[in-house]
């Protein structure tokens, strides 16, 4: 009798699920006390040789194994750029103290970090890679993006510019690198991807009848970042700047009740970064552009039946600033009831600003915040009823 021997392959597969359902909360990610890759790093395969059986059967090839080499000697190199110009930033306030991180953003010594990270300090100081430890000093912040500028005075050869990239170019699933202190751990380098873009928070400042302004334009990633990562830079893989780490949602906690990365992580874009900190060094502040209205985040097909819409995109105004440029334009807020619960409807419905689509209200925002100022005059197209119509609106500062 003959016998016949097979190559046996075996193919193993290993899948870990894991499910859980919580209450999420944000947390700003002080502790108390874009790109793709280069177009010429394009990923190999490892070839892999055919598996041949009996005539009778297939012939069965594994998957090729990429190639990860050029990805890790891009991180590699890329962190050695970078690192030198990431800081560590310890404070001291009247009720105890923190950590946060920082990047040096030109030779005058200046530091982006987070305005939250630097609030209420009593004492404040900057940590350098090479050990190089300086005080610093508040020039400038702004509460409504969470951001803020320090001034230190070390030597040159300390100071290493981080180069500043263009947040408008990034894309949803682009690989990103975040670099800073969390935990006190200085120099820690995390990556992730971009899980979307044109998220909103709200702001540290509030408007006058109380309630919160929005920040916008912000940039979600599962990067790893936790408490001390707070002012750092999230990077592409060409070592640029593309956005300010801020804030983190989560249900994880350590034993010191600190909160811990959960994959939901939101960094401030740096085209945002980029029109606020020159007025930082500058004046001290920055002037956000103003509409004075209320608006739902988005609009649900129920919303859209109980306000009597004819669509359901577009910033519906809930309410409008008595006073404000929104109110000046002839913009109409909610005052009839509806069947949903304190939400009124007669509202205008905005669709578009300057001739670009508004499908939800941070559409109307990120533009506004990205390309405007107060006392320039946007034109906005809206829905009143049925009828479609276009105001011409003059933007203030946000008071």
């Amino acid at each position: 009798m003959k016998r016949y021997w097979r190559p046996l392959v075996i193919l193993t597969i290993l899948v870990l699920f894991q499910f859980s359902c919580q209450v999420f909360t944000d947390f700003q990610l002080e502790t108390p006390t874009g790109s793709a890759l280069p177009p010429t790093e394009t990923a190999t395969a490892i070839a892999t040789p055919e598996v041949t059986v009996s005539s009778s059967e297939p012939v069965v090839k594994l998957p090729p194994i990429p190639d990860l080499v050029p990805l890790e000697d891009t991180l590699i190199g890329m962190y050695e750029k970078v690192n030198p110009g990431v800081v560590a930033i310890r404070v001291l306030t009247g009720t105890g103290g923190g950590l946060g991180s920082g990047f040096v953003i030109d030779e005058e010594g200046h530091i982006v970090t987070n305005y939250h990270v630097v609030e209420g300090f009593t004492d404040l100081e900057v940590n350098f890679p090479s050990g190089f430890k300086t005080r610093g000093e508040v020039i400038g912040n702004d509460t409504d993006s969470d951001l803020a500028v320090i001034k230190v005075d070390a030597p040159p050869e300390e100071l290493h510019p981080l180069t500043l990239g263009d947040s408008a170019q990034l894309k949803v699933g682009q690989t990103v690198v975040a670099i800073g202190n969390p935990f006190g751990l200085s120099g820690t380098m995390t990556t992730g991807i971009i899980s979307a873009l044109g998220r909103t928070l709200q702001s540290i400042r509030s408007s006058p009848g109380g309630q919160p302004f929005t920040a916008g334009d912000l940039i979600q990633t599962d990067t790893a970042i936790n408490p001390g990562n707070s002012g750092g830079p999230l990077l592409n893989l060409n070592g640029e700047v593309i956005g300010v780490n801020r804030a983190i949602r989560t249900f994880n906690f350590t034993l010191e009740e600190e909160p811990v990365n959960s994959g939901i992580g939101f960094a401030i874009a740096i085209n945002i970064v980029k029109r606020v900190v020159p007025a930082l060094i500058s004046e001290g502040t920055f002037d956000y552009p103003y509409l004075g209205v209320s608006s739902l985040p988005e609009i649900t097909l129920a919303e859209q039946e109980a306000l009597g819409l004819s669509r359901s995109t577009g910033a519906y105004i809930t309410s409008v600033t008595p006073g404000g440029p929104a109110a000046k334009a002839g913009l109409r807020g909610g005052d009839r009831p509806s069947s949903v619960q304190n939400l009124a409807s007669g509202g205008d419905l905005i669709i578009a600003v300057d001739g670009q689509p508004v499908q939800i209200f941070n559409d109307l925002l990120s533009y506004l915040i990205n390309y405007k100022s107060p006392g320039d005059v946007i034109l906005l197209t809206i829905l009143r009823g049925d009828e479609e119509l276009e105001v011409e609106l003059t933007l203030d500062k946000r008071p």
